[in-house]
């Protein structure tokens, strides 16, 4: 189909989700990404799109998995805040939670969901991996609970302990935060260190730069440790 007809595609289909008109140059047609999706990937897949515009590519997932009862996820990118935040999250969250049209009538969602991120200024992590001299507590607590989350950090955290999420409690040990009252600026997690922590009475991560605890003393308090940097991924 020539280009001109699916930008009037797309601008009815704008108006229908989200009740306004967009003209984006290149638009895509869920039908199409849906029918690469589901010719070209399997179930648990994960779909990146680099160049989101108007996130079409999640709608064909969220379509797609609805219909096989498939668990794929999906990365989207969009560089421009308008379009990402207004257009391209709004649209997500609208189809997968449910809708009313244009024309006042109620669409089921397809369900699922997505988390909203937005990229730092400055990167966390040198060329080496290793975590910026310059990084602040608050900035890599937030990467932090998220990576073990994978939802979105709330507060800024003055205190090693960020939350307890499912139950599970979520410790940073990093930049000072215990005020160098321990080895390496309360860095590293000793026996002195792990007394100066806010107590929790159930299962505990602590990501610290190391660890000086043995096997039987960790798992007798229900400790798991993650050395930052190595375990900061997703």
């Amino acid at each position: 189909m020539p280009r001109i007809y699916w930008n009037i595609y797309w601008n009815i289909l704008g108006r229908r989700i989200l009740g306004i008109g967009i003209d984006f140059e290149t638009p895509k047609p869920v039908s199409l990404i849906d029918r690469i999706i589901q010719i070209s990937t399997k179930p648990d897949d994960v779909i990146l799109d680099s160049f989101a515009g108007s996130g079409t590519t999640a709608h064909a997932v969220l379509k797609q998995n609805a219909a096989d009862g498939g668990n794929r996820k999906f990365i989207l990118v969009e560089m421009e805040p308008g379009i990402c935040g207004d257009i391209t999250a709004e649209r997500v969250r609208r189809v997968a939670g449910g809708y009313v049209n244009a024309k006042g009538e109620k669409v089921e969602g397809l369900g699922g969901g997505f988390q909203y991120c937005r990229l730092s200024k400055e990167p966390l992590f040198d060329a080496t991996g290793a975590v910026r001299e310059d990084v602040r507590f608050a900035q890599l607590a937030e990467f932090v609970w998220f990576v073990e989350t994978g939802t979105g950090f709330g507060t800024r955290a003055n205190s090693p302990l960020l939350g307890v999420h499912e139950g599970v409690a979520v410790y940073l040990l990093f930049n000072g935060i215990l005020k160098d009252k321990a080895a390496d600026g309360g860095n590293v997690l000793t026996a002195p260190v792990l007394a100066l922590l806010p107590p929790h009475d159930g299962p505990k991560v602590i990501y610290a730069a190391a660890s000086r605890l043995g096997a039987p003393r960790l798992q007798r308090e229900r400790i798991v440790f993650k050395q930052t940097p190595y375990a900061l991924d997703v």
